[in-house]
This record gives structure tokens, sequence and C-alpha cells, in this order.
């Protein structure tokens, strides 16, 4: 039997070394035959992850030019309704309670026929651009030549657990890097002493699938986010263990990581190494910058009421408006706020009374979010910010059950809308057929939408990938996806 050394080629296993190799040898050999740009450009991000001792989170250069910094996604999780919000269908009303026949698909199955439900709010026209909104958001409303409105959203499932899943990482099965993941990723973080990466979920909990849909998947932890609390101390775990001082912590840091780096040399193709150490480092970091980053003390009274913070409805996302203005000014790349728990009377599943539903939710984030926009325009922080609204998919325009006015949902064309960061403002692109139950034009599929997104931030979709189990895995799939350049500034 070979001794074990004999099994060891320049500090690698044989089992490694060959892997290594054969992936070399073959992946020069595929780079000619696909083209050197083609195959070779997709690792150039992945490369820097596996540098010695590189931080994962320095600031990269990107691949285009970016038009946006930093990312808000304002996830309304749920399924708010389109017919009851922005996409305005006046031929709805004449036939509300008549059961007519449209090819619907929901959580219900496929149905051939129902009772139409028509809109419960009054619709009026804002803005120069005429765009017309429901009474459900009148703040928001005013703003509308600022937002560019996607009316013909697609996705792959009715399903609220596999369509977050697609929503947040392209996916309908877990497992995959969530698109702040993948931003962090493909930028890094311009402030070394806050996290690149920042979910902030409703004070009844966060989203069915929970951390999944935030997960860093495959990518190694460094790259997974930090929970922002609305309540009590935004950050856990940041104060000083008891007994401990700053110097006898740093001291203590300082040998880990002369030991993890030590570690490391004998694995220098281990870039979850280099995570660990990076996230350790910028733990400390956050201890004496982090606080400042979260205290809504410094902000004026007027800065506050913007967001609603002076009232009781608005008070909670209004403060998580708040901070995510704050976090992003400090140089956090991708901030997620989510608006809905995981009961369905806590969030925007309106499958029974969709007027009492719809009216305290959007109640509760009309202001926070019209006062976000407006701030971030105010402090020149809008054009290089991109700010995402939707949810994982809308509803059907016929009821669900028996006399109730809820609606079932709808993954086959929903309404989204973005503002700043490189949108044009003031337009309303695609449209949903009469009764908004299918795209009248073309639909948009989600991976456009995550290939705009990353777009904008001067990521190429289709080149940004990282190297995980044989295969370069990219947001949008193994198909080339265009962003959507009509709804580009």
């Amino acid at each position: 039997m070979a001794s074990s050394s004999s099994n060891n080629f320049c500090g690698r296993t044989r089992r490694e070394f060959l892997w290594q190799a054969g992936a070399g040898f073959t992946g020069v050999a595929l780079a000619e035959m696909l083209g050197r740009d083609g195959f070779l450009a997709r690792q150039t991000v992945a490369a820097d992850n596996t540098t010695p001792y590189a931080n994962p989170l320095a600031p990269r250069n990107s691949q285009l030019m970016p038009k946006a910094k930093r990312v808000i996604f304002l996830f309304m999780y749920g399924g708010p309704s389109h017919l009851d919000t922005f996409d305005y269908k006046p031929a709805m009303d004449n036939l509300d309670g008549k059961t007519v026949a449209v090819e619907t698909f929901g959580r219900g199955g496929r149905k051939k026929s129902g009772r139409i439900v028509s809109p419960k709010w009054k619709f009026k026209q804002y803005g120069e651009c005429g765009k017309w909104v429901s009474d459900l958001f009148p703040q928001v409303g005013k703003l509308v030549d600022d937002i560019a409105f996607l009316h013909t959203l697609q996705a792959e499932s009715p399903i609220h657990g596999s369509a977050l899943m697609m929503m947040n990482s392209g996916r309908l099965l877990s497992g995959s890097p969530c698109l702040g993941s993948w931003t962090n990723y493909g930028l890094g973080t311009v402030n070394e002493n806050l996290p690149g990466f920042v979910v902030m979920l409703d004070r009844s909990g966060g989203p069915i699938n929970g951390a999944k849909n935030w997960s860093s998947g495959f990518m190694p932890a460094t790259y997974q986010p930090t929970i922002v609390r609305n309540q009590g101390s935004p950050i856990l775990n940041l104060d000083l263990p008891p007994g401990m001082t700053d110097s006898q912590q740093r001291n203590m840091l300082n040998t880990l990581q002369q030991y993890n780096q030590e570690h490391q040399r004998q694995r220098m193709d281990n870039p979850n190494l280099a995570a660990r150490i990076a996230s350790y480092e910028l733990a400390y970091k956050m201890q004496e910058h982090a606080p400042e980053a979260v205290d809504l003390s410094q902000e004026t009274l007027a800065t506050k009421k913007l967001y609603g913070l002076d009232r009781q409805p608005t008070k909670e996302f209004g403060r998580k408006c708040l901070l995510a203005r704050r976090l992003v000014e400090r140089g956090v790349r991708f901030v997620q706020l989510y608006a809905g728990g995981a009961h369905f009377k806590d969030n925007w599943d309106a499958h029974g009374d969709l007027v009492t539903n719809h009216n305290r939710h959007a109640g509760r984030t009309d202001r926070p979010i019209a006062g976000l926009l407006t701030d971030l325009k105010q402090r020149g922080l809008l054009e290089e910010t991109l700010v995402v609204w939707g949810g994982e998919f809308g509803r059907q325009p016929t009821a669900e059950y028996g006399e109730g006015t809820g609606r079932d949902h709808n993954s086959s064309a929903f309404t989204m809308w973005m503002a700043g960061g490189g949108i044009q403002g003031g337009i309303s692109l695609g449209e949903t057929d009469e009764l908004g139950a299918h795209p009248g034009s073309a639909p948009i599929h989600v991976k456009r939408l995550h290939a705009t997104i990353l777009h904008l931030l001067g990521l190429d979709p289709n080149q940004l990938a990282y190297f995980h189990a044989g295969l370069n895995h990219r947001l949008i799939g193994v198909e080339d996806t265009e962003p959507i350049y009509d709804v580009l500034a």
C-alpha cells in the first residue's frame, strides 16, 4: 500500500490534484472551442474570490459602466394585487360578480371560468405621465414621474414557497445564492466596516422558507446578509463579551487571524477559509461603526415624519425604510425590506377579504415608500440607488371562495416597479389583457428583471458566474438573458 505522503501532490490530495489538473486541461481546450472571451470572462469574478488572503468583500471593478451603486428591494410578501394597485382595468367594473370564461392558474389549480371581483378602490391619474394609480397608494402616486412600471412580469410558480425562491434566487428550488449575495459577490462593499448585504424582516416574522430566501447558497457565508432588526438592538451580538476589553478582543482576533492564515497556507484554493477570516474582522469593525449607522436619533423630526414615524400604522415600515437609506449612503450594496410576515393575516396574501387585507398593508407602506423615494432624491442619492417594489406574484381577476372578495395567486402576469439608478421614470412597460389575467403584450420573465438589476450595477448578467461542483452557475441560469432595455434611462 502506498504511503500517505505518496498520495500527496504539491500539498493536495491525489483526488484534488486530478480534479484541478483535469479541469484545467479540459478548460483550456473548451475555451478555445467556445471562444476565449465567452468562457474565460465568466471566470473573472470567480478567480478573484480564490486569491489567497484577499478580502472577499473588497470593492471590485464592474465589467460595465454602472448606473446604480446600490439596491433597495421593497419586497411585498404574499402577492399584492396588481389589479387593485397599479394596473388599471376599467373594463372590470361592469363585470363585478359575473361568472366569465377566463383561464386561471393559482393555488387552486387550473380553472376555465370564475366570478369576477372588480377593483375595490378608485383609480386616478398622477404626474405628467398621467399614470393611473389606485387610492391604496396616493403618496406613491405623486411620484410616478420617477417610476417605471412593469406590467407583464411572469414567474414559473403560483405557489408562495417556490415563487419566493424564484424572485430571490432565480430558481424554484432552494440552495442557490440570492440576488443580494450575487450583488455582494460581484461588487464587494465600499465600506468594509459594514456588511454589503442587509435584510430587514417584518415585525410579524419572516416569509415562508425563512433564511433560504436570503441564503448565499453554494457561495461562502461571507456573501450572506446581516439581519437588521426593527426593534431593540438592530444588530445582535455586537456588544463585547462580559469582562473583555476592546484591546483584549483585538489581541485575541490578531492571534486567531495568525492561526487561520497559517491554516490557509496549506489550503490555498479554499475560498471558505478566506471568507471566514474576513467575517471575524468585519464583526469587529461593526462593533464600532454599526451602532452609528442604525442610530435614528441623528435624524430630524421632519425626516422622521416624512417616513411616517409619527404615525402608528406606518412607524414600523417607516423605520426600516429610513434605516435602509442610512445604510446605503454608508456603502451597503443591497438592502432588502420585507413587508409581510409568515402568517397570511400578516402579509398581502388576500384569499378571503381583499379590502381589509390591502387597506392594512398599503396603509402601512405607502407613506414610508414615498418618503424613501423623496428623501433619496433630495439627498442626491436616487440617481445611484435602484429601488425595486413588488412581490412574488400578483392576483387573479376572479374570486377564490364563494361570496368573498379574495383573489387567488397569479404568476402569469403581475406588476412590479423600479425607480432611480438608471431607470427611465414616468413610463409603463407592457400591458395585460382586459381582465389582468394574462400578458396582453410580451411577458417579462423574472430572470430579465434580475438581468436588469445586475446590468444597472455594472455587472454583465451573462458573464457573472460562480464555479461550483464543476459548473459555472449564473443568477439568470444557463440561457443568456437580456436586460429590459426599454426601462433604462
